[in-house]
Parts: C-alpha cells; structure tokens; sequence
C-alpha cells in the first residue's frame, strides 16, 4: 500500500508542473468546450466528465468519489485478484429469456440476443455502485483537456489534450470512441494474461500471453503532444503457451493522429527467427490469438483507426452492464468457461448509464463488420458491450467487457473482455487473469528502447 501511494504523490508533484506549463500557453483558439461548461467538471459533473447525481429512481446512486483505496473488509494481496468488497450484496432480481421484456428499456440487443440464443444465459442484477474512481492528477488532466483537447483530420487524430479521456465532456460519436481509446491506464503496466476459444461444447486450450505497454499519452512528465512523437501506445506481446505457439511475438506503434502516420507492427516468428512487418495486426484482419473469433480492431474493446467508419452518437441511456463482476476475475477457469457462454453465475450486473455510439461502415471502405453499436461508461470512459452486424445486417457477434475498479491503484478499467459469436455458437474469453500473474501498474522499469524489432527478436530467441 506505501508503494503504491508514493508512485500516485511522484505522479501528482510532477503532472501538476506539467499542467501549469501548458496551461499558460493554452488560448481560447484551443478550447473543445467553452470555460463557463468546463467548469461543471468536479460540479454537476465529476472530475471525469459523467452526471455527478443518481437517476431519479434511485436505483443509479449519485457518484461520492468512487472506491480509491483498498476497502478495510477486504484481505488485499497484490500477488491475487482482488477480493470483492461487496461479497454481501444479495442478488435483487435475474433476467432471463422469460421475462427479457419486462426490462427492455434497459437491455441492449446484444443481451436479449444472447437470451434468445441461450436458454441458459442469465444476468443476475445487483445495487449499483459507482466505484469509479481516479488519483487527482487525472482528475486535474481531465479538467485541462475539456478546454484544450480537438478533433484533428476529420477524427483520425487529436491535439491538445494528455493524459486522461481527451473530450471529458464529449459533442460527437469520434469523440467519445478516443475517450475509450485514451482511457487513463496508467503510464506504464505489465500483466499475464489467458485466452480460451471456446468451442459449443465448451471445450478450450488456454493460450498463455506475456504482454507490456509504454502509454506516452499518459506520460506524467510530458508537457505538450508535441513531445510525443505522434505515438500514443507502445506494446509487446509475447506468448508463452501452449508449446505450439509459444515463441511468438508482435509489436506495435500506434499514432496519436492516424494521417501522418499509421499503425507500425512487427511479428517475430519461432519458425523462422524472424521479424517481419506485420501490417495485417490492424482493421478486421483475425485478432492474435482469437482463433479468428474477434478481429484485430476489437482488442480491448476497440482500437487502432476510426476511419472505416461514420460514428454517430446515438445518446445516453440507462443499461444493465457487467460491473464491478470480483468473482469473475477470480474463479477457477474451469468454473468460469462453459459451454455456450461465461458462467452467468460469477457475473454481477449494475445498471449504468451509457454513451451509445454507432459505427456504420463508410462506402469504398471494406470491413468485416458493416455496423458496430458500442456502449461507453459514463464513468470510465471505457467500452462495456457492443453488437457488431455483418455485411448483410445481421447480428454476428456480442462483446461484453467487465467494468472493475483497481482500487488499489487507483484505476477504473475493462478486465477480462468477451466476443460472442451468435452464428456459430463459439466464443472468444480473453483478458482472463484468474490464475495468472496479477498486473502491474506501476511497471517503471519499461523504456521505451525495448519496443523495437531487435529487441522483440531477442525475446523470441531466448
């Protein structure tokens, strides 16, 4: 826990300084929002931009701050997955095919699907709990890029803003899909985690990955985006098993503005010890290690270019999405992965409001997927589930992404991440790190000289 509280106070002392200096060059040419809405941050609105009041119901409570640091009723170890700190919570009520319709107001189509294609599939619904929460110095990031933070070349880049969610009170659908894209993750982290295809029978082989990242976006030393080189991600990962594929290592650049220059991938192959350009890690070509269940764009929810698409936001709305799901993210994955689905039982859903965006694919463009509806938290910032359609409209497949507040850190992220395929009956779990090595955020030890070529043929080699 001192650890912990000594890398926040470093990262405060040092954004802080940061913040001051560019805020002293910052002019009114800049602002996303004017000054007299900007000040609703930390008002009506939290620090990060979502409505700071509860819904009128009841039932969504206003936001207090959220969970930031590790609860007193929990035994924290950091070398486990967190402990729930709401183990005591009873279930309210359960949503299944029967009585689906009695909440439709507040399911997305991609969970009633998921009732109509799974007699077994359920949402066991729970209090909802604003666990969000932040260290300040996001919280004084935040507030700095509602004034400053703008669209670059039609929505393929940005400038101005760093840090935290560029567009903390967001106008359009682009904006809103780089909010989840630069999502405050911390600078620098490094996690094990497991993929598991899983066939309709629910039969699995775990793969096993090794992965890193260096996000200079996020750099609490940098002072303009200027400084950044156009590179907002820096990420190596490497799998370690099965035996088949271990060996096997991609590499990736991602730009802050897609016009000057795109993603930059590479690829060390075990066969023949070598490192190629991998342009193909983009787009919709199969995701690493989804055993062509997801594709490339779809890792973490989304990533990469926007521009295949239009996005236009659809609204915020009131949806029961999973959050705060601790049981998920610990549970044997033999009690987690079965057949058809996740163990609905290890999944606790809250209802939350949402940004829903949609993504319809632009004429001349080519993607797998024709239309993508996307589900932001509002206070995360991050993606919770989607429906992606086909080339002739159909609904092919569901994300789900679990919403968990790290507290020991503090950050508020997606976990483990889930791709259903309605047609075919398989699924994609990925993120998993049930029993895994648990994730680092405070990985100051990664520079930015180990995310090149030579480097990852090193790894490859070793």
């Amino acid at each position: 826990m001192p650890r912990v509280r000594r890398k926040v106070t470093m990262h405060l002392k040092t954004f802080t300084a940061s913040v001051l200096a560019i805020s002293l060059a910052a002019t009114g040419a800049f602002a996303s929002v004017p000054d007299e809405v900007a000040a609703r941050l930390g008002n009506d609105l939290t620090p990060m931009g979502s409505e700071r009041a509860g819904n009128a119901a009841g039932t969504i409570p206003a936001w207090d701050g959220g969970l930031d640091t590790i609860p007193a009723n929990v035994n924290y170890d950091p070398a486990l997955p967190q402990p729930d700190p709401f183990s005591s919570d009873p279930i309210l009520f359960t949503i299944d095919a029967s009585n689906a319709a009695q909440y439709a107001d507040n399911l997305t189509p991609g969970y009633v699907a998921m009732m109509a294609r799974y007699p077994t599939f359920h949402m066991n619904v729970y209090q909802s709990r604003r666990t969000c929460a932040y260290p300040d110095f996001i919280y004084a990031a935040s507030e700095r890029n509602a004034r400053v933070g703008e669209l670059l070349s039609g929505g393929a880049g940005l400038t101005g803003s760093l840090m935290s969610a560029p567009f903390p009170i967001p106008s359009a659908g682009l904006e809103i899909v780089w909010d989840h894209t630069l999502r405050y993750r911390s600078h620098r982290l490094a996690r094990q985690f497991a993929a598991a295809p899983v066939t309709p029978a629910g039969g699995y082989v775990l793969t096993k990955v090794q992965d890193d990242v260096i996000f200079p976006y996020s750099d609490p030393a940098a002072t303009s985006v200027e400084e950044l080189n156009n590179i907002s991600l820096l990420y190596i990962a490497n799998t370690v098993a099965p035996a088949r594929s271990a060996g096997s290592v991609i590499l990736v650049h991602d730009p802050l503005d897609q016009t000057i220059n795109t993603r930059q991938a590479w690829q060390y192959s075990p066969g023949t010890r070598r490192v190629r350009r991998a342009p193909n890690i983009s787009y919709d070509n199969p995701g690493t290690n989804s055993d062509g269940l997801s594709t490339s764009d779809a890792f973490d929810g989304y990533n990469g270019a926007p521009d295949r698409y239009d996005w236009r936001v659809v609204g915020k709305s009131e949806r029961y999405v999973n959050y705060n799901s601790y049981n998920q993210g610990s549970a044997p994955y033999d009690q987690l992965i079965q057949a058809g689905h996740l163990n609905p039982d290890l999944i606790r859903y809250e209802l939350h409001r949402v940004w829903t965006v949609e993504a319809t694919l632009r004429a001349n463009t080519r993607h797998v997927y024709s239309r993508r509806v996307k589900h932001f938290d509002e206070d995360s910032n991050g993606l919770t589930t989607a429906e992606l359609y086909d080339s002739r409209g159909e609904l092919w497949r569901v994300q789900e992404m679990a919403t968990q507040q790290a507290y020991h850190a503090p950050i508020c992220g997606q976990t483990a991440e889930t791709v259903y395929d309605l047609q075919n009956g398989r699924y994609l779990a990925l993120g998993l790190r049930n029993e895994e090595v648990q994730i680092d955020y405070f990985a100051d030890y990664l520079t930015p000289e180990r995310y090149t070529p030579g480097h990852i043929r090193r790894m490859g080699t070793r």
